[in-house]
């Protein structure tokens, strides 16, 4: 069957597409939706499958990551047809929309910076970050990039603090409110949806409205290879030293996303250098500390663990309650005790998935006149995501069945003892750790009152262990199998 602009009821695929974008508003806020959706294109469905057109890589593989199971599931119910969504990028689409200004103001109420290398808020112009610019005259060599906006959420002011995280809170402040540099690099990091993201948002609209003077530049360490690759492209490196090495704030988001990029670790390598020897703060965040990143440099690695390393740990009970009713009140709606409780037990993971959650009990709430929010009807809503969160596998139950595999108790697991018949099967539980479970390794090694070198260590292991001998490795194998199941 051939790309279609109609469905079979006759109703347009851009109305479909509206009615999901304003199912999402609800769901996740009108600026999430402005940021990350009214930049996307539908490009038709065929044979059951639609497509949906980005025009960067990065904005395709953040919609993916955070809407894409949300958005199919919308679609399939508005429109059966649609049994796949397919996104794309179309790079012709990024080209016109750079002129666009209608489009831009549309996704932005603010001005767009003219700086095409990341976001620079040295004068009163602030909208969109990360690479994102109008066409200019200092653009034309490089073309325009199109990056995603500042969260106007994402402020000190509605960061909820407590035990977990109230360290980094207070250096990301400290680094925002400073007038010269405190911790070079400040460096966070921690598993997805902790806040990392919040904190770099929070200190970028802190300079803004304190000291706009001050030249920032914000971008994900993706972008930041995107652009210097296309420096060497056009042979146009020293624009690119120059733009990066000019700025008193330098903020690089999703450090991981550097590894085995050696080329520009090694340019990423002397703009730090550049900028800490004149003494320009740097920011970095990443999913690992420096030291646990995989493709980095030890001259880089080096660099990094040379400044304040802050890891920001999971949510406890009480954040997360805090949270919830923080969140409640942005959005004005009344959350019971009972479903706030029942909520901050049984989604641990991340704060992300407890907003979305939230959203979506609010949304079924008012799409249906206001129903009242209870416990039941919380339960029913959420009934997709409670099954996943029961399935996930945890240290806890890792530890426990590694040890009746191997019949030995967990306290010994947990113990300081080397003993190769205990030693072994608690490299092997740290081992599945990190493959069935989205702890870092301190959060891994803690379990086992362990530092994240010797996680690293018994990871290693497990893994030459594994080629070396079929009958561990088919041990290892019904391990696996049964903590899945």
């Amino acid at each position: 069957m051939a790309e279609e602009a109609l469905v079979n009821d006759g109703t347009p695929i851009d109305a479909q597409w509206s009615q999901i974008c304003s199912q999402l508003s609800v769901e996740f806020g009108e600026s999430a939706v402005s940021s990350w959706l009214k930049p996307l294109t539908i490009g038709g469905i065929s044979d059951g499958e639609m497509k949906i057109c980005a025009p960067t890589l990065f904005l395709k593989n953040w919609v993916v990551t955070h809407y894409a199971e949300r958005i199919g599931k919308i679609w399939e119910h508005i429109n059966p047809e649609v049994k796949k969504i397919n996104f794309v990028v179309k790079k012709n689409f990024s080209d016109r929309r750079s002129t666009d200004t209608s489009l831009l103001k549309k996704i932005t109420s603010t001005p767009t910076p003219h700086n095409i290398y990341g976001c620079n808020i040295n004068s009163s112009s602030f909208g969109l970050v990360a690479g994102a610019s109008l066409a200019n005259d200092e653009a034309k060599n490089f073309g325009t990039s199109n990056g995603s906006p500042l969260n106007p959420d994402y402020t000190f002011e509605n960061f909820v603090v407590g035990k977990t995280n109230e360290f980094a809170y207070a250096a990301a402040r400290k680094v925002a409110e400073a007038k010269n540099v405190s911790f070079n690099p400040l460096f966070l990091y921690s598993s997805v949806g902790l806040g990392k993201t919040h904190l770099m948002h929070s200190i970028i609209w802190h300079i803004k409205k304190n000291d706009p003077t001050r030249n920032v530049i914000y971008l994900t360490a993706e972008q930041f290879v995107y652009k210097f690759v296309k420096a060497l492209r056009y042979k146009d490196t020293e624009a690119f030293k120059g733009q990066f090495r000019s700025v008193d704030v330098l903020m690089v988001d999703d450090f991981q996303f550097m590894g085995n990029k050696g080329t520009t670790q090694e340019e990423f390598f002397h703009t730090f250098n550049s900028l800490v020897e004149e003494g320009k703060q740097v920011i970095i965040s990443a999913d690992k500390s420096p030291t646990d990143l995989d493709g980095i440099e030890e001259n880089l690695k080096s660099r990094l663990v040379g400044g304040l390393v802050v890891d920001i740990m999971p949510t406890d009970f009480d954040l997360r309650m805090g949270i919830l009713k923080k969140k409640a009140e942005l959005m004005g709606i009344e959350l019971p005790v009972k479903v706030a409780e029942f909520l901050a037990q049984k989604i641990t993971a991340n704060v992300r998935e407890l907003e979305g959650s939230l959203k979506r009990i609010a949304a079924h709430s008012q799409l249906l006149s206001g129903r009242e929010i209870t416990l039941d009807m919380t339960q029913d809503v959420l009934k997709d995501m409670l099954r996943s969160i029961d399935r996930k596998t945890t240290i806890d139950e890792i530890q426990k069945k590694v040890a009746e595999h191997f019949n030995i108790s967990v306290k010994e697991l947990q113990s300081s003892r080397r003993a190769r018949t205990v030693a072994r099967p608690r490299q092997i539980a740290m081992y599945l750790a990190k493959q069935l479970t989205s702890r870092s390794l301190p959060e891994i090694g803690r379990k086992f009152d362990r530092d994240h070198t010797t996680v690293m260590h018994a990871v290693r292991k497990v893994e030459e262990l594994i080629v070396e001998d079929p009958a561990l490795a088919e041990n290892i194998e019904i391990l696996r199998r049964t903590l899945e199941n």
